[in-house]
């Protein structure tokens, strides 16, 4: 079983209700991203991949567009813009181009990160 892991980094702004970091966090401030988005399985004989990396390139290129420098908070299907919410966000928009096994989302700057290994069930 092989894993392989591809990411992207974006920029991108929010602000975030209730947290105990107050009224920092209430204020619109913005982060660095990066998104790690792994598919797991068995090379295929004829190509030696699991996965033409080329095609999740191009998904996760959509989804990055969608989160660059934007203001999180607007964009839709996202809900309030936490790491939780951005893992699943992507995972949702990449899940169709392989077999996803899970995405991470990082905010290097502040040593903090999610990872959404799919629906449960």
């Amino acid at each position: 079983m092989w894993e392989l892991t591809k990411s992207f980094r974006f920029e991108a702004a929010h602000s975030l209700k209730g947290t105990t970091f107050g009224a920092a966090s209430e204020e619109i401030h913005g982060h660095s991203f990066r998104a790690e988005v792994s598919v797991r399985g068995t090379p295929d004989p004829e190509t030696g991949m699991v996965l033409d990396l080329g095609l999740l390139e191009r998904s996760m290129e959509e989804v990055r567009k969608a989160l660059d420098h934007k203001l999180l908070n607007k964009v839709e299907a996202l809900g309030t813009p936490t790491l939780e919410n951005i893992s699943r966000y992507i995972f949702e928009r990449v899940q169709h181009a392989g077999k996803i096994t899970r995405v991470s989302v990082h905010r290097d700057s502040c040593n903090e990160s999610c990872t959404y290994f799919g629906p449960q069930g």
